[in-house]
């Protein structure tokens, strides 16, 4: 009987083990056995990142899991309590800089940056090639944004422009919302750097000719979500007819792409704009423990291998290359810098004042 018990216990041990609900040195993990939690809040576009079971294991591994929770990089600047996390990591350098302001930090890390890019399609690049907007180069489609920034502001609809769209649409892009997500964010930082003579914006006076300038870019898209992952769900569900231009993170496409079971199809392209803005996914470590992840995916050949595999570029550029295959991806994009946070502040709340409703609510935190 007393091997009976024994048995049944060593069995609910194994069950409890096999589902991570106990720890027991030398099972779990290099670091002793036992998995410390870190609990970080991050960029939504990271989600997936973090999620897959690959960087689980290499985490676990070093001895680690990783809690997130995801916020817009804006609001993780501003709005969120830091002081429950180990580490931030916004999407941009600019939310980091705030951070870094205004919190008692341990460290910076810049694991892996993507490029500001269009979601698109053939027949739209058509008609903005024959109307001097875009031209393909060395294979890649490539947007002026200075003659799309006038094209734009024209008032000008799709079907103006030639047969090849027929959509009574306004010829603009779709992004998320300027109040709350990074990636509009950036794409407001390249049309102010356009429309401020290619320029970085640096002070009240430029802030306000751009804003009176760009807004109507903003505002002319009627709804937009909080988080990038929704547009470019729309893009690929919905189709040229609903969303013909995607301002999207670079990754979102790659990662999309290089699936075996990839959404993207024939007639689906990936355009850049010129200039474009290198979105700097920085960790803005809070703890000891918040800096060691930092430092591991910087650091960690594993960990920029599945990056690269995200559709991040990496700081070894090598592991994209590899890891993109035979996608066509430039490995050289004309790129500006983003205003300072506080202009980009500006900015930003000089394009929402514009607005007569409230930005859309965070995505739910998980």
């Amino acid at each position: 009987m007393v091997v009976g018990i024994i048995l049944l216990i060593v069995a609910v041990l194994a069950v409890l083990v096999g589902r991570g609900m106990l720890s027991i040195p030398g099972i779990n993990g290099d670091n002793g056995g036992e998995l410390t939690t870190i609990s970080a809040v991050i960029g939504s576009e990271k989600r997936e990142f973090f999620e897959d079971p690959e960087v689980q294991r290499v985490f676990g591994d070093h001895g680690y899991t990783i809690r997130v929770d995801t916020a817009g990089s804006r609001r993780i600047a501003t709005d969120v309590d830091l002081s429950a996390y180990d580490l931030a990591f916004p999407s941009s350098a600019p939310a980091a800089q705030k951070i870094m302001a205004g919190t008692s930090t341990t460290g910076r890390f810049t694991p892996f940056h993507s490029p500001i890019a269009v979601a698109t399609f053939e027949p739209i690049m058509g008609l903005l090639a024959e109307h001097g907007v875009a031209s393909r180069q060395d294979g890649h489609w490539i947007i002026n944004m200075a003659a799309f920034l006038e094209l734009a502001s024209s008032g000008q609809r799709w079907r103006d422009l030639g047969e090849g769209f027929a959509s009574p649409r306004v010829v603009q892009f779709s992004s998320t919302d300027v109040r709350s997500s990074n990636s509009a964010a950036m794409y407001l930082s390249i049309l102010a750097w356009v429309a401020n003579n290619a320029s970085v914006v640096t002070n009240q006076s430029e802030v306000n000719s751009v804003v009176a300038r760009v807004s109507p870019l903003f505002l002319g898209q009627g709804y937009t979500e909080s988080s990038s992952a929704g547009p470019f769900a729309d893009y690929l569900s919905q189709g040229m007819g609903a969303k013909p231009m995607v301002m999207v993170y670079e990754a979102q496409y790659l990662a999309e792409q290089n699936k075996p079971d990839s959404r993207i199809r024939g007639d689906m392209v990936l355009a850049y704009p010129d200039p474009t803005v290198l979105s700097n996914h920085t960790v803005v470590s809070l703890s000891t423990q918040g800096a060691e992840i930092g430092r591991l995916l910087v650091e960690d050949p594993e960990l920029q291998r599945l990056a690269a595999e995200h559709g991040f570029r990496p700081q070894n550029s090598a592991l994209f290359e590899q890891a993109m295959g035979p996608l066509n991806v430039p490995s050289y994009l004309n790129s500006v810098d983003p205003p300072d946070f506080d202009v980009l502040e500006e900015l930003i709340e000089g394009v929402s004042a514009q607005y007569n409703s409230p930005p859309p609510p965070e995505e739910t935190q998980q």
